[in-house]
């Protein structure tokens, strides 16, 4: 019988897989920007001494780049592909946790801005009886212009002030891990908040989901263990300061709400 998976890697993008993908995405023409200096998610992941799957979520995508995950899955077979409408972030990382069969889940961007190696640094605080184990950028964050730095610290006293969690400094870093129980507990309690997830235009990477989703763990009781990790800022067409501000602030403001009519107990 196949031992089940004990340790999950889920991913909410698909063009930056490994090295070897990226590369042959160049070479047909897409824009592919690689800047991590650790390992790509498989060359860590085959060298550890544990069974894994990889979930890829593929938001939408439109550039054909899909094509060549599918290749890759077919030589991969730890690696899956679940193809959705663009649903925005939340409801892509929703869809890969929902499907997710092993004993811990990690949601990471795949443009390694966090390299998969820091995934040893969470994980040992599992066996420390915390069911929810983050990644936390430091507050000089490595690259990043200014106008990013000054919205995110605004940001994080605006999110203190509105919904509170001030035992965490970073909600935002995309370097999450669960055990599964949780993480079952927490994105079906997300999805079902919003009815499931609609497609949407343009893009949504604000604020309000890991926000909410951290909120309602503490709310679950939840231990929730904040780490730090090496983070390197990476550049994408997908961030807009003003406008991920303005939508970021009213999900605060929703989330309170909510938290006030009680929809969160």
């Amino acid at each position: 019988m196949k031992s089940k998976p004990k340790r999950i890697l889920v991913a909410e993008d698909e063009k930056l897989m490994s090295k070897a993908l990226a590369d042959q995405l160049s070479r047909a023409g897409f824009a592919v920007e690689v800047v991590y200096d650790g390992e790509s998610a498989l060359d860590f992941l085959s060298k550890e001494k544990f069974p894994y799957e990889v979930i890829i979520v593929d938001d939408g995508s439109g550039d054909g780049s899909i094509e060549f995950v599918r290749r890759f899955i077919e030589e991969n077979p730890n690696f899956r592909l679940i193809e959705n409408s663009h649903l925005g972030k939340a409801g892509a990382v929703t869809a890969g946790v929902l499907k997710s069969q092993g004993d811990y889940v990690l949601f990471s961007d795949m443009d390694q801005a966090t390299p998969i190696e820091e995934l040893d640094k969470l994980l040992p605080y599992f066996d420390q009886d915390f069911e929810v184990v983050i990644g936390s950028r430091s507050t000089v964050r490595k690259g990043a212009p200014f106008i990013r730095q000054f919205v995110s610290h605004t940001a994080i006293i605006a999110r203190k002030l509105i919904v509170g969690l001030p035992e965490i400094s970073d909600t935002q870093c995309g370097f999450k891990a669960f055990k599964k129980e949780a993480a079952r507990k927490l994105f079906t309690r997300i999805d079902k908040l919003h009815n499931g997830f609609k497609k949407i235009s343009g893009s949504s990477v604000s604020s309000g989901f890991d926000v909410e989703l951290l909120f309602i763990a503490e709310k679950l009781g939840y231990k929730i263990k904040e780490v730090p990790v090496n983070w390197l800022y990476v550049e994408t067409r997908r961030v807009s300061p003003i406008k991920d501000s303005v939508e970021g602030m009213m999900d605060l403001l929703k989330i309170k709400v909510k938290a006030m009519k009680g929809e969160y107990d």
